[in-house]
């Protein structure tokens, strides 16, 4: 996607002040890359795209065109999947807690149920007997050490009484079928990834089993300017590392076998990070006891950064720029920690835009409606502007409220 001061220039006018810049392009090439990083190495892999961390319809649409799997953790995302025309097969629903009415629905309609916990296992086995002639998909989200320190809350240990109970009722349970087993673990560095594998490895060979899905999860480092990459304390993998780590484990293991299950990750960042950036106005620019802050019409949750400086650009549309020197760009809401870059220096005028990289994972999503509605997303990735979202109004945060 590329834009300049003129094109700034003219989107404000339509649109306002701020904006997102969706590049809907550079979706479709991540997702095309990383897909081919793992297929060449086990070609029975696929995509299940993570919705929490962008749940944007077009890049969910783009998976769903692609033939990948929708990742969804809520009643609000399965609702999602469905309305973009996502055939309830090809959802795969995990999250600790899952609306009842909604597990039932999908259930009876095909999806797959990432079992989290013995009570959800409980509720699971009444609706199969509930349902006697119907066949329900089910997975088990499996919790396991991989040395990265971390205790994780969600899934079952597969060590513990819970993971052989469930494995037990879905075993003695005519009509539920184990689809899929499924872990996930946030740390993203690569030194993590091949004890995934080999631990779901170990897991079906102890159970005796080969389901249809092996799920290995998210967390994975995207694509990012080298600026960014700068200020992380370890080496950003590309998309062939994680492939390398993995896909080599379940090619030597399955290479003669008669049926190999599907390998899955469940990318979000990885995807989309790089695909969003967050264009604002200077407002104000002022110097308080030697510090210079410059306000611009945004804030530091519609960028979901904190602790580093994501790649920024200044763009003049005015002829008056002067120099600052460690200047913060802050935002608009009334909060201290609310700043968007730390220490700028060159050149920034007052109704300049300043464009914000890489700002495509959790940040659209996790806006909370505080103090201003949230703004447009704009898609001119692919020849012509497309406004994907409006802008927010008070209508929208207010309507459900009692006045």
């Amino acid at each position: 996607m590329n834009i300049n001061s003129v094109i700034l220039d003219e989107l404000r006018k339509e649109f306002g002040e701020t904006f997102y810049l969706l590049d809907s392009a550079q979706f479709k090439k991540n997702y095309i890359e990383l897909k081919k990083q793992f297929s060449e190495i086990y070609p029975h892999f696929n995509i299940a795209y993570s919705y929490k961390t962008n749940y944007v319809p077009k890049l969910c649409k783009i998976v769903n065109d692609f033939g990948g799997y929708a990742e969804v953790v809520s009643e609000m995302e399965v609702e999602l999947a469905l309305r973009v025309g996502v055939s309830p097969e090809q959802i795969i629903w995990n999250g600790p807690i899952k609306n009842t009415e909604y597990l039932e629905k999908m259930l009876l309609k095909g999806t797959t149920i990432n079992i989290d916990s013995i009570e959800e296992c409980y509720l699971i086995k009444d609706l199969a007997e509930k349902y006697p002639d119907n066949m329900l998909n089910v997975g088990i989200r499996c919790n396991f050490d991989v040395q990265d320190g971390v205790i994780s809350r969600f899934g079952l240990d597969i060590e513990g009484d819970d993971f052989k109970k469930v494995f037990e009722i879905i075993e003695k349970t005519p009509n539920l079928k184990l689809i899929n087993l499924q872990c996930h673990f946030a740390k993203r560095q690569v030194d993590y990834w091949p004890a995934r594998a080999k631990r779901m490895i170990e897991l079906i060979e102890k159970l005796g089993i080969i389901p249809q899905r092996i799920d290995l999860g998210g967390g994975l480092y995207g694509n990012m300017a080298e600026s960014l990459k700068e200020q992380f304390n370890t080496k950003i993998p590309e998309y062939k590392d994680y492939a390398n780590a993995v896909a080599p484990i379940f090619a030597e293991k399955f290479k003669d076998a008669e049926y190999c299950p599907e390998l899955l990750i469940e990318p979000g960042s990885a995807l989309v990070g790089d695909c969003m950036r967050f264009a604002s106005t200077v407002k104000t620019i002022k110097t308080v006891r030697e510090k210079t802050f410059v306000s611009v019409l945004g804030s530091q949750k519609n960028i979901s950064m904190s602790g580093v400086n994501p790649p920024m650009t200044v763009y003049s549309l005015k002829d008056d720029q002067q120099d600052v020197n460690k200047a913060d760009i802050v935002g608009f809401t009334c909060i201290e920690s609310d700043v968007l870059y730390k220490n700028y220096t060159g050149k920034i005028a007052r109704g300049d835009m300043v464009v914000f990289e890489n700002c495509g994972s959790y940040s659209l999503v996790m806006k909370p409606p505080f103090i201003l509605p949230n703004f447009p997303v704009l898609d001119i990735s692919e020849g012509k502007t497309e406004v994907i979202k409006r802008a927010e109004t008070f209508e929208d945060i207010f309507r459900t409220y009692n006045m």
